[in-house]
């Protein structure tokens, strides 16, 4: 069974250059995860929402980077998976330009 949430946009405190530390910014989130359904053995899709934008707001992460690693690792260890893949973008971070970082990993 696959599970994405794709595109989720919401603004965050992310950077490490001073007006990314006091100017909320967007940030564009996209999951996707591989597990083995059976009889109950879901993913609840709204609490990753909520793992992933609490962590985001609250962490207040310096660079994207980090904020991936942590996400990686949090939800890897929460949930049997088989495989994982997370991308952070910043939009708006250059002009005519999106900057995002992106981790995957085969668990199976």
């Amino acid at each position: 069974m696959t599970i994405k949430i794709d595109n989720f946009r919401f603004e965050t405190i992310i950077g490490i250059l001073d007006f990314e530390r006091k100017i909320p910014q967007d940030i564009i989130i996209s999951f996707r995860a591989d597990y083995q359904y059976s009889n109950g053995n879901f993913i609840d899709y709204a609490k990753i929402y909520n793992i992933i934008k609490d962590s985001m707001i609250n962490m207040k992460f310096h660079l994207i980077e980090e904020a991936l690693i942590y996400l990686f690792n949090f939800i890897s260890q929460e949930y049997e998976l088989d495989y994982l893949n997370i991308k952070i973008t910043k939009p708006s971070i250059l002009p005519n330009a999106e900057v995002s970082v992106e981790m995957e990993e085969f668990f199976a």
